[in-house]
């Protein structure tokens, strides 16, 4: 009968530990702890009596007669020689009368005789006038006048013990710990634990991982088969999309050690640390096995490695390198499944994407309508909706989301509603939210003049009027003057659903779009008086242009080739080019231009046209200052627009 688990599998092996919880890491930092105590205590041992003589010499460097006899001190003193005499442990002061010329001698009683009473022999002469001080000799003297230098010692040796604590296993920042690795061991008992359950959509990306559990709970099943456990698993592509959730998942189903780590806490400025904590993770890793290892952000140190004299000794490179070793090395019976996520998969190198390290590609996509409806649930499970909430309104809104901008966008619903003493979050709320994490805030402390209102009226309705009047351009959701963000106002354009592509179409009307403002301030203000306000809408159109011509294919004449340098070029940025004749670079410049200007004239021509209209609705959105797509699109009844095309 095959076990139950892959835990059940593994204990069967002797070599193996039978245990898979995270004591045994902590056992042995006890220990190493442990050790680190005991070797402070030796050295402080060692080191006592010669802090306890530098810090408190005897006596502070007062001089110390051991010339003198008893017999003298007898003498001296029957003849009154001394004024004082203080009897104190092992010592006798005694200081001389003015009339001696000497200020003050001490004796060491160790030069007197064993068994003589000290005490006795100035008490025996009672009628001599010198005084004498007997001082009690009892211990609790002795500690009081030992204190300064106890105190001192104790000072030291807890110094002692706090750097050795420093550089032991007690602290991660030690110097003599760079090379531990400083993975967090997933324990769901003190972590929240998180499931398929909790992840929202991404069905197809989960059911990847889902086999992936499976194999760890049944090996065996898989085994009889053939099949083998996939080394690595990589997550990839857009920010705030769920990787990291989808790898918390996985180490709340799978039941097994999962160690946690970015790809940053492997670097340091010193060669060989990043290398040698690869190594630690995976030994540790292995010790735990079967387990999971999950590396976030590993474009931090899993980089295409550079060509020539560049490559070879930085710090980056060894570590991938040793990354590259532990996952597919000579090693190869190993039970450690390695997970990693980034958004830069296409900067990785080649030998970290083969089978037989990153055997599985998972890419999570942005989500579409249906996802963003049980993410949107899930995040609002906490809070009080109103009865107006919209859950397909809210999802409409939302096209282009990630999990992440949603999770934000709800929370800034219920801000919203906090700010209003309000005790449920409505529909309103949420469009509030919506426009805030789309265009910023509202600046409403910014007064524009009524020539600046004018002028912004009359740029964004250019805008809509040709995004309205184009077939291929999203619906006018709605229209403002008021400042927000760094924009002195917004058209918002809406797409109706997901779209997986763009067609040329589109992007050819969309440039008529985004020339619909500056078109729009040369017909009602003439050329020289038009303004700053487009460049951001020039600086977009020249770049769509400029990728429709080098990138995409678009134009005949140059075919279907791509003109700008390849991803896998050491020094590839998006406007590097590919080496190309001076001819065609002017070809290219041309054709650019030709778009451009073709898209200028559209909305030219559809402003022109459309003029007392223009006028119409810029008046009213002075008044109002902001207009919805219900609102705008009334003005359109006797009009005939073209219907909209998908793409």
């Amino acid at each position: 009968m095959a076990p139950k688990n892959s835990r059940d599998m593994w204990d069967k092996n002797p070599k193996k530990p039978q245990k898979n919880s995270p004591k045994k890491t902590d056992n042995k930092a006890e220990n190493t702890l442990r050790m680190t105590r005991w070797n402070a205590f030796f050295l402080a041992i060692i080191f006592l009596p010669l802090m306890w003589f530098m810090i408190s010499p005897p006596h502070f460097g007062t001089e110390v007669n051991k010339d003198v006899s008893l017999p003298k001190i007898v003498a001296n003193y029957s003849g009154g020689l001394y004024s004082e005499i203080l009897i104190s442990w092992n010592l006798i002061e005694a200081t001389y009368n003015k009339t001696s010329g000497t200020d003050q001698t001490i004796i060491d009683t160790s030069l007197i005789p064993a068994g003589t009473q000290i005490t006795e022999l100035w008490l025996s002469n009672p009628a001599n006038p010198t005084q004498v001080i007997i001082k009690d000799q009892k211990w609790s003297n002795l500690l009081l006048e030992l204190l300064p230098s106890i105190l001192s010692t104790l000072l030291f040796v807890g110094l002692i013990f706090f750097l050795l604590s420093r550089m032991s296993i007690g602290g991660a920042n030690g110097p003599m710990n760079f090379g531990r690795n400083r993975a967090k061991l997933y324990d769901p008992e003190k972590d929240k634990k998180v499931t398929f359950a909790d992840v929202a959509g991404s069905e197809e990306e989960k059911n990847d991982l889902v086999e992936i559990v499976d194999f760890l709970r049944n090996p065996d099943k898989y085994k009889e088969l053939g099949a083998k456990i996939p080394r690595g698993i990589l997550l990839q592509w857009p920010p705030g999309t769920g990787k990291t959730l989808l790898a918390r998942a996985v180490a709340g189903e799978s039941n097994v050690p999962f160690f946690s780590i970015s790809g940053s806490e492997f670097v340091e400025m010193f060669v060989g640390v990043g290398a040698a904590r690869v190594r630690d993770l995976f030994a540790e890793a292995r010790e735990h096995a079967p387990a999971i290892i999950f590396i976030d952000e590993i474009d931090a140190i899993g980089k295409r490695r550079a060509a020539g004299m560049w490559g070879g000794h930085d710090e980056r490179e060894q570590t991938l390198n040793q990354i590259l070793t532990e996952m597919d090395g000579f090693d190869n019976d190993t039970k450690v499944i390695v997970m990693a996520a980034t958004n830069r998969a296409d900067v990785l190198d080649r030998a970290l994407l083969r089978p037989g390290r990153f055997d599985r590609k998972v890419t999570i996509n942005l989500p579409t309508l249906e996802d963003r409806k049980q993410i949107i649930m899930i995040h609002a499970k906490q809070k009080p909706l109103a009865s107006d909430f919209d859950i397909d309104r809210t999802a409409a809104l939302t096209v282009g989301f990630s999990g992440a901008e949603i999770a934000n966008l709800m929370n800034e619903a219920a801000i919203i509603a906090g700010k209003q003493d309000k005790k449920t979050i409505t529909q309103k709320m949420v469009q509030l939210a919506v426009e805030k994490v789309v265009m910023g805030n509202e600046k409403k402390s910014l007064r524009m003049t009524e020539h600046e209102k004018k002028l912004t009226a009359i740029h964004e309705v250019g805008h809509a009027l040709v995004g309205k009047l184009l077939p291929h351009t999203d619906p006018v959701h709605k229209i403002s003057i008021l400042p927000r963000g760094s924009a002195g106002g917004v058209t918002w354009f809406l797409p109706e659903k997901d779209r997986t592509y763009v067609s040329k179409a589109k992007y050819t009307d969309e440039l008529a779009c985004l020339y619909g403002g500056r078109v729009a301030e040369e017909i009602f203000f003439w050329t020289e008086y038009i303004t700053t306000w487009a460049s951001n809408d020039i600086e977009k159109a020249t770049e769509i242009a400029r990728a429709m011509v080098m990138r995409f294919g678009f134009d005949e004449e140059l075919g279907a080739e791509n003109y700008i340098a390849s991803s896998e070029d050491a020094f590839y940025s998006e406007g590097n080019r590919k080496n190309i004749s001076e001819k065609t670079q002017n070809l290219i410049d041309e054709k650019v231009r030709n778009i451009l200007k073709s898209a200028y004239e559209t909305a030219r021509s559809i402003l022109t046209k459309y003029h007392t209209l223009h006028i119409t609705i810029s008046d009213v959105l002075i008044q109002q200052e902001e207009m919805l797509q219900e609102d705008f699109d009334a003005y359109f009844t006797d009009i005939v627009v073209p219907p909209k095309v998908a793409m």
